[in-house]
């Protein structure tokens, strides 16, 4: 055999391709591009609805030793423990009755004072019940998944309550499921009404602290531990009324003008199993009005 009929190409697997470090560069460039454009136009968002929607029945499927779990703990709930409660009830029953003949007898005052001043009634609140599935995977935050999404009526934004107060809000929307971000996240504020005082204020998620923080309040300020902060009603959002937190300590340095005030959430952040999602408000706000060009200012006459 003649040596030029010989293949002197290399086999396959000597082939070289892109360098690893050219890889390296496309790859993130890839992923910087992704990330930007998902922030900015949310191109991302059907994907994640999809994706969503697809995982539902593994994650349906995961949860039911849980819930089959719960049924039983909740199942061998000792006689002590069931008459507790049942007494704890019925003394809380008792003082509900006599809460709600007040509130009857003031809500009839109220709505005879609007009409008196012929103010606007207050907006009413639509709400869904729900169940909390599990906690969001993300470590760095305080989030929920909610098993409610756009096929039931949820929407963006949804003020999210359980039976002691304010729970958080709904910050993402699937067609089956929903993402609730607990009022304890840093990265979510709520306005809030002093109800001794009077005054306004913001308070602010402190995730490292398992509770609410009041921010620019000045070291004067008239706040005392024990104060229960109710939601304002001014953001448009949140229902005025709700309860949110009581304030736990307060401390005024001499070194700032502003006092750290940290506040305890009245919410079951760590434990609620089923909530209500209401309706924003801003959603029953009548549209504001189209605002009118100032008319041109008339000239006067020529010359007589």
């Amino acid at each position: 055999m003649s040596l030029g009929t010989l293949d002197r190409t290399p086999p396959p697997i000597f082939k070289q391709g892109p360098s690893a470090f050219s890889k390296l560069i496309l790859f993130s460039a890839l992923a910087l591009f992704l990330m930007v454009a998902d922030s900015r136009f949310d191109v991302t968002q059907p994907l994640r609805a999809v994706l969503a929607t697809a995982l539902y029945p593994v994650q349906w499927l995961a949860l039911q030793p849980v819930r089959v779990g719960r049924a039983v703990g909740d199942y061998f709930i000792t006689a002590r423990q069931a008459q507790s409660q049942s007494e704890a009830a019925s003394q809380m029953l008792a003082t509900q009755a006599i809460r709600a003949t007040q509130v009857e007898q003031l809500s009839l005052e109220n709505s005879r004072l609007r009409q008196l001043l012929d103010l606007r009634d207050q907006l009413k609140v639509d709400s869904m019940a729900a169940e909390v599935l599990y906690d969001a995977a993300d470590p760095y935050t305080r989030k929920v998944i909610i098993g409610k999404g756009m096929a039931q009526g949820i929407v963006l934004g949804s003020p999210v309550i359980d039976e002691f107060g304010v729970l958080g809000q709904v910050t993402l929307v699937h067609p089956l499921v929903s993402e609730v971000t607990l009022i304890i996240d840093r990265d979510l504020a709520i306005p809030v009404l002093n109800v001794r005082t009077g005054a306004r204020s913001l308070a602010f998620g402190d995730a490292g602290g398992g509770g609410l923080e009041l921010r620019f309040m000045g070291s004067n300020a008239d706040v005392q531990q024990g104060d229960l902060l109710t939601t304002s009603g001014v953001d448009g959002v949140y229902p005025p009324g709700l309860p949110v937190a009581r304030i736990d300590r307060i401390e005024r340095r001499a070194e700032s003008a502003f006092a750290r005030i940290h506040c305890i959430p009245l919410a079951l952040v760590s434990g609620a199993r089923h909530v209500m999602v209401l309706q924003p408000q801003s959603a029953q706000i009548p549209p504001r009005p189209a605002e009118t060009e100032p008319s041109a200012p008339a000239k006067k006459g020529g010359k007589s």
